[in-house]
């Protein structure tokens, strides 16, 4: 596992776009499984800007994103359909037939029809020889995706309840009223994410320190979901000095190899 840490925020975010980058320039055709929230925003918007004016090219990628919210279509404001296109795929090249974002639209009362629904969302992925790159945020309590405490390791793409708690941390985007929140998730389990080539997870403020001192110096347990990526084969987590401020090891704002 390889940690960066920098000074701020646009510095996290211009190492992590120019780790997804390199992966687009060597592989054209790579697939990219991409994460929501506010973290990755600094991410797109430097990508967005280096293929404006560096001409990076994403005509062949192929992007599966983490997760959505079941019940929200793709035009309602707050579905992660609506999130990837404003902040990304409306501002590049990217082929829409090679854009896959769990639906919202699937009927949380047929389980089996979601069931066969996450079958091939998964058999899509495989595909296409796998996901090269996975994008990952952080929740303050370890989740990653909708993964939250108690997930199994080994699961892959299914339907979640959503926690109290996490559907409180999100009702800031549905005016603060946790009763427009969704109480049901698509998203990919942490069996899918640790299929990935590459892990490369992002955290940026104080609220994700001590999320991050867990999941790089402590236990590897389901109560902390994003402490699996120590198990992985190339894992890169990319910081802010306040995210990475809890961490006893010293270091250093270069890479540094923990194993």
């Amino acid at each position: 596992m390889l940690v960066v840490i920098k000074k701020g925020y646009e510095e996290m975010s211009k190492e992590a776009a120019r780790v997804i980058s390199e992966i687009v320039r060597e592989k054209p055709t790579a697939a990219l499984g991409l994460a929501t929230g506010s973290t990755p925003l600094g991410v797109y918007r430097e990508l967005i800007r280096m293929h404006k004016e560096e001409g990076l090219d994403f005509s062949k990628i192929t992007t599966f994103n983490l997760d959505e919210y079941l019940g929200l279509p793709p035009s309602h404001p707050q579905s992660y359909h609506y999130f990837m296109y404003e902040n990304l795929f409306n501002h590049i090249n990217v082929n829409e037939r090679f854009v896959h974002i769990p639906s919202g639209m699937v009927d949380v009362n047929e389980i089996h029809r979601i069931h066969k629904y996450c079958d091939w969302y998964e058999d899509r992925i495989g595909e296409v020889g796998g996901i090269d790159l996975q994008l990952l945020g952080i929740g303050k309590n370890g989740h990653i995706g909708f993964n939250e405490p108690g997930s199994s390791l080994g699961a892959l793409t299914r339907i979640k309840t959503l926690t109290e708690n996490t559907r409180a941390d999100n009702s800031r985007f549905f005016d603060n009223d946790i009763r427009k929140v969704p109480k049901y998730a698509i998203t990919m389990g942490i069996g899918t994410i640790m299929n990935a080539r590459l892990v490369l997870l992002i955290a940026s403020g104080k609220t994700k320190a001590g999320a991050i001192k867990k999941t790089v110096e402590g236990p590897i347990t389901a109560q902390v979901p994003a402490s699996m990526v120590q198990m992985h084969r190339k894992a890169i987590l990319i910081v802010d000095e306040e995210a990475g401020s809890k961490l006893d090891v010293h270091y250093e704002r270069i890479v540094t190899d923990l194993n």
